[in-house]
Formats: structure tokens, sequence, C-alpha cells
């Protein structure tokens, strides 16, 4: 019997969403933040979107976003030279690591001590949270504005990617360990710590590399150029989107097309996989965030199936079944909450 894909939409954001990062499973579930242009990152429960709280400080666009594994710490880095590092439970902002250029990505040691950080400027730098007015470290090396550094290698090693090169770097001696070039602007990077694999895109090439060689492991080809694209945690399935709107699912083994639909008003550019698997986020030039059912039809978070009557010929097809909250009462909660750091109330709906 076929099932519908029908996604949760996340409005709020006024301009495109450029990044977005899910938190570890915590003990009150997992959490989503997002990156926007409109300088307004957002917090959100990661199964259901319900919106959380607006982090209120940066003056210009915000590129990139992350979250610590608890979800206690997020970071931010802007086009107003600047990365924040934000108390994620009271929204209040913690430290202002000042840059020199635009910022462009930001990731946190799995113990949150640390940050790392890169942009326009070519450089990686890396914070000691806990003594923030230092002076970071710095690394060089670079030759164009770094788009995405993550920690790898259980903090051992640097994974960082400009316009067209991926390069590996040691965290004890600040040395670069290997680079990769190619032939077209790498778009998007995900590292994923079980295996050490590493996820690039570039164009229409979805292509999967070991985080501790950078040698290739295999590459798929889509119909259209990709700006991100995410592996499940199981490693079964891989989602992808980019320029025509469409969200695409890939068997991760086989290379074979599972589905496609179009997702969006706008390209996407950025998709991510929830730490559990059972759903993915997509954020596009649309202005908002949609999350996706892994297993289409699976009642999980606000999604509920609901199968027709057997002689009725219908479809069967997910129903998403929300709180009940008037509205009123979420003009109350906006009001109660517009002189904090949580700003107008955002909509999760279908």
């Amino acid at each position: 019997m076929a099932m519908r894909q029908t996604p949760l939409t996340c409005s709020g954001h006024t301009r495109p969403v450029v990044d977005l990062a899910f938190s570890g499973i915590t003990p009150y579930g997992y959490f989503l933040i997002s990156a926007c242009k409109d300088g307004k990152p957002m917090l959100r429960q990661g199964d259901t979107g319900d919106w959380i709280g607006t982090f209120l400080g940066h003056k210009g666009a915000v590129w990139g976003a992350t979250l610590n594994k608890d979800a206690t710490k997020a970071a931010t880095a802007a086009a107003d030279f600047t990365a924040k590092v934000w108390d994620a439970v009271s929204g209040d902002e913690l430290t202002t690591l000042a840059h020199k250029h635009i910022v462009k990505t930001v990731d946190f040691t799995q113990d949150s001590n640390y940050l790392l950080t890169g942009g326009q400027d070519k450089l990686l730098r890396i914070y000691d949270l806990n003594k923030p007015e230092a002076e970071p470290k710095e690394i060089s090396g670079h030759t164009s504005g770094i788009k995405k550094a993550l920690w790898c290698s259980e903090d051992k090693q640097i994974l960082s990617a400009d316009d067209k090169t991926v390069r590996l770097w040691d965290h004890a001696t600040m040395t670069e360990v290997k680079s990769v070039t190619f032939n077209m602007s790498v778009s998007s990077m995900e590292y994923i710590p079980e295996g050490e694999v590493l996820v690039l895109t570039y164009g229409r090439t979805i292509a999967f590399h070991s985080a501790l060689s950078l040698e290739p492991i295999k590459s798929f080809e889509a119909p259209a150029t990709i700006n991100s694209a995410s592996l499940h945690p199981e490693k079964e399935f891989l989602v992808a989107g980019g320029e025509d709107f469409k969200l695409y699912k890939y068997d991760y083994n086989s290379g074979e097309e599972l589905e496609s639909y179009k997702g969006h008003f706008g390209p996407i550019h950025c998709v991510r996989f929830s730490p559990d698997g059972e759903l993915y986020a997509s954020g596009s030039e649309d202005g908002t965030l949609r999350l996706w059912q892994t297993v289409v039809g699976k009642t999980y978070g606000l999604w509920k199936c609901v199968l027709p009557e057997e002689d009725s010929g219908e479809l069967a097809k997910p129903k998403i079944g929300f709180p009940e909250t008037t509205e009123e009462e979420l003009e109350e909660i906006a009001s109660e909450n517009s002189d904090s750091i949580y700003s107008s109330t955002p909509e999760v709906k279908a």
C-alpha cells in the first residue's frame, strides 16, 4: 500500500535557511538549531519542530550554527565578524568571539571546552571556552575562504573545506596531514564518527571519503546540482537536496534512487538526519525548515499513521496531530515572551 510523505513545515525565519544541526539524544529528546540570513538562529525540539527560542544578538546574517552533544550550549557564526556561544537552556549569550572577517562555521569538541571556527579570512581558530579572553590558536594554509570546519577522530584531528579543497589537520602539531582538491566547488561536508566517513558534495556529485586518509570510498551522481547531503546513522540511506528544489533519497550500498520529491519553494541549502535516524531536516532559500520521515507512515513525533478502511480505495497516508493550543493561547505565550530571548512564535504545520 502506497504511503505519501507528509513533511512538517517549520516557519519563523524571514530569509534563507543556510545551515542546521542536531544535538545528540538527551534525557529531554534531541534538538535542532538553524542558521539563517535573517541573523536570528532558532532552537527547536528536534522530533516535532516545535519552536523553543530565538538567539538574539547578531548584527548580520548567520552562516553556521551548532549544538553540543547534550544541547546545553549553542554556537553561531555570522557575517558581523563574530562567533557567539550561547547557553542553549536559558538563551543567554555567554561569549562573543571577535574575528577579522565573516565567520562561516563553528564546531564544539566533544567535551564542549573548545570551539573551532573558520571563515573568509582563510584561518582556522581554536578557542579555549574556559579562557575566552585568551588569544585563540590559529592554523593557516587555506587559500580561499573556509566553508566548513569540523573536529574528527575524537578531537585529535580537524577537517576543513574551502572552495575546492578539503584538508585534514593534526590538532597536536597544528600541521596539515593531507589535502584533496576537486575540480568543482565543495558545497557541503558532513563527518560521521562511526566508521570515520566524510560526506562531500560538489556539482552533482555526492562523494564518500575516509575521514582518516581522505581516500575516496564511493560516489553517486544526482540529476541536479546538490548543495548538501547526509548519511543515515545506520548507513542504510542518504538524502540530498539542491538547486532543483527536490530532495533525493538513495540506498547507500547500491546507489539506487529510492525517492525524490519537491520539498521546498526554493533551492535546498542544508539537509541532516536526526541522531536516531527517524527523520531528516532540510533548510531552504524559501526561509523554511522541513522535517521528513525516514520511514513514511511510521507513528513518530507529530506523525500518526491512520489507515483508511480497506474497501475505501484510498491511499494510506500519515496524519499529523497537533497539541490542542488555540490561537488565543499562542498569542498569550508570544506576549509573555516578547521581552525575553524568545521572539515571535513561529508555526509548525503540515
